[in-house]
């Protein structure tokens, strides 16, 4: 079975098919098949009201999340499913008094069998793919499979630097990351050993070429300007100048030996700079190392996921 983070199975055919009546849910229910809904309700007592189209779906408070029963997981993870989707497996279909069908779900279930059957297994360099579900300031969490959380700490999101995870993620983006660590299925991400090395990125531009960028840094000696997430050139100070906005740069010079682009600021638009897609220089299977630094600098910058 093929685990996923929450919403990336939701539209598909196969979910479609076996939600559209009563007849598919018990046959996801004898399967034991990880299905998808939307939550339209969470009552006062934290259970969770998914929408069905032939049932009534509930997810009882303690089915709601691994943690939720022994205190480790607090109901605001139950609370801010509200308009969401989530998984679960089917548990069994009842009558209630007004002989509806009434689908009792279990996301706690799918959870725990993504946990043991999938996220356990990871290994340090694999790559994954993950869902970004919320921004802290300290970095960005994302659903690594089943709505279980995972934490891509700031400073490895990128090479080139960012003062908040929005400069770099936008809330239910589906991105790539890869496993650092997997500490008693506790699993640590980094992100930046997928955006390329800065011989790739570099490769990419020309002296001579005018090109857009994001002003990431204002300092006294220069301002730094992103023209890819991994890789960032300096321009002279200017005034007027702030973090986040969008500038065209004329490419002065590329140091290979130096790892540095001279850049001249051009012209400044008024726009703040969007995250925008990525394209992944690897987005699949697995690396031992990555080494962004370039072959003539005597600087290494190196991750190693022995």
């Amino acid at each position: 079975m093929e685990y996923r983070p929450e919403g990336f199975i939701y539209s598909t055919d196969t979910n479609s098919r076996y939600l559209a009546d009563i007849d598919g849910l018990t046959k996801a229910m004898e399967k034991g098949i990880i299905l998808e809904g939307k939550v339209v309700l969470c009552t006062s007592s934290h259970d969770l009201i998914v929408e069905l189209p032939c049932a009534k779906g509930i997810i009882n408070r303690e089915e709601g999340a691994i943690g939720i029963k022994e205190g480790k997981t607090r109901d605001i993870a139950l609370i801010s499913r509200v308009n969401k989707i989530v998984c679960f497996k089917v548990r069994r279909l009842e009558l209630n008094e007004n002989g509806e069908v009434i689908a009792v779900l279990s996301r706690k279930a799918a959870q725990e069998e993504c946990l043991r059957n999938y996220i356990s297994n990871m290994k340090k360099g694999d790559i994954i793919e993950a869902k970004v579900t919320h921004l802290e300031q300290f970095g960005c969490f994302v659903d690594i499979g089943c709505g279980i959380p995972s934490l891509i700490p700031i400073d490895a999101m990128s090479v080139s630097r960012i003062s908040h995870p929005s400069d770099r993620f936008y809330i239910s983006q589906a991105i790539k990351v890869v496993v650092k660590d997997n500490i008693n299925g506790r699993i640590l991400l980094t992100h930046k050993e997928l955006l390329g090395t800065w011989t790739e990125n570099a490769s990419r531009f020309s002296v001579g070429e005018t090109v857009p960028g994001i002003v990431r840094s204002v300092e006294n000696y220069g301002i730094f300007v992103e023209l890819a997430p991994n890789l960032a050139g300096l321009t002279e100070p200017r005034e007027g100048i702030r973090a986040g906005q969008s500038v065209s740069v004329y490419i002065k010079a590329i140091l290979p030996e130096k790892m540095k682009i001279k850049l001249i600021i051009v012209d400044v638009c008024c726009e703040e700079a969007v995250p925008k897609e990525y394209d992944y220089f690897i987005s699949e299977g697995h690396i031992d190392s990555w080494i962004y630094s370039s072959v003539s600098s005597d600087k290494m910058i190196r991750t190693d996921f022995l």
